[in-house]
């Protein structure tokens, strides 16, 4: 049997190239090497935006269709959404039961959302039960299904300890060896920041999304920051500095298409304005299969659904087996 791995998405709406490089062209490798679960994490939207619903079930359509664009595939991975598995928060009950308060005060996850909560609210704004328990709520995710990986970034590693730490606990308290101990599964996809510059994000108004189409994605690309020392088309530009744009060629172009940008702008041959029309060019062909497969979904609604209420109860199945062993070694009714 192939090793599994677990790993989720919060709904945040439509995803930007972030999410692409970041997380999903990583996914779409892995699924076809491991047993592979991917959810979409409505309940950890709560945590922070519990009283922001109104779009909440479009965002999870949303989420799924940009996933199912490109490129996983139900077929092959399980797609659920986290809520439609209940199993998930009586499994987060137990677990909760057995984890030190100081695990998850000192739990790094929960300090960047605590951080990025008093960043919008002030100092001294109220941090909610909820979100207290999100790092045995993420335990609970991939606890339930047994994970032996979970694909995460470099900056993330130090997440998935708390996953590690409750497992051991859990085993060593009822003297079994029943949950892995999940291990990082490092993602080395390129990243990508965003038209500013800035780390690429929604909130940051500096994203590409995924659905964008050629035109508004010509037009975000022609704002990017490139050499800001660049006075004039013919100067000799340093593409080692420019801040945006050739870092985007690094990302989307071939190897000739970045030694040929690279002399040209170093020569001042090439203006900054005709270098991003020709790359907006390169990064709508990369995407054009992608948005058609997306169209195409949004036109079908209920294939989505379907998608969903499908994976959901494959997960919900598998879920019962585990809750059902867990049940039985800790020695509930």
């Amino acid at each position: 049997m192939k090793e599994r791995i677990v790993s989720g998405m919060r709904p945040t709406g439509k995803l930007h190239f972030g999410h692409y490089l970041g997380v999903i062209q990583n996914w779409e490798e892995l699924q076809h090497k491991y047993d592979s679960y991917f959810f979409v994490a409505d309940w950890h939207a709560l945590t922070t935006k519990y009283d922001k619903t109104e779009t909440l079930k479009e965002d999870v359509i949303d989420v799924v269709i940009d996933w199912l664009s490109c490129g996983i595939d139900p077929e092959v991975s399980t797609i659920y959404v986290q809520s439609l598995v209940p199993e998930i928060a009586e499994l987060n009950v137990y677990l909760s039961m057995i984890t030190p308060q100081n695990w998850v005060e000192r739990d790094p996850c929960l300090k960047d959302m605590a951080k990025i909560i008093r960043s919008k609210d002030g100092a001294g704004a109220q941090i909610n039960y909820g979100l207290m328990g999100y790092p045995v709520l993420m335990s609970a995710d991939i606890m339930m299904f047994n994970s032996n990986f979970v694909p995460v970034g470099s900056d993330q590693v130090a997440h998935i300890e708390i996953t590690r730490d409750i497992a051991r606990r859990f085993n060593n308290l009822y003297k079994t060896d029943f949950f892995n101990e999940p291990k990082p599964l490092l993602n080395h996809c390129a990243l990508i920041c965003g038209l500013d510059g800035n780390k690429m994000g929604k909130s940051f108004h500096n994203d590409i999304k995924i659905s964008d189409t050629e035109e508004i994605t010509t037009k975000k690309i022609m704002t990017a920051i490139t050499d800001r020392s660049r006075m004039r088309k013919d100067d000799p530009g340093h593409p080692d500095d420019c801040e945006v744009a050739f870092k985007y060629w690094q990302i989307f172009g071939s190897e000739q298409d970045i030694q040929t940008v690279r002399c040209e702008c170093e020569k001042g041959l090439r203006g900054c304005a005709d270098c991003k029309r020709q790359l907006a060019k390169v990064i709508n062909a990369r995407f054009a299969p992608i948005r058609e497969k997306r169209k195409y979904y949004e036109e079908h609604p209920e294939i989505v659904e379907k998608i969903i209420r499908e994976g959901s109860e494959k997960a919900r199945t598998e879920a019962k087996k585990v809750l059902q062993n867990v049940r039985n070694i800790i020695g509930m009714y």
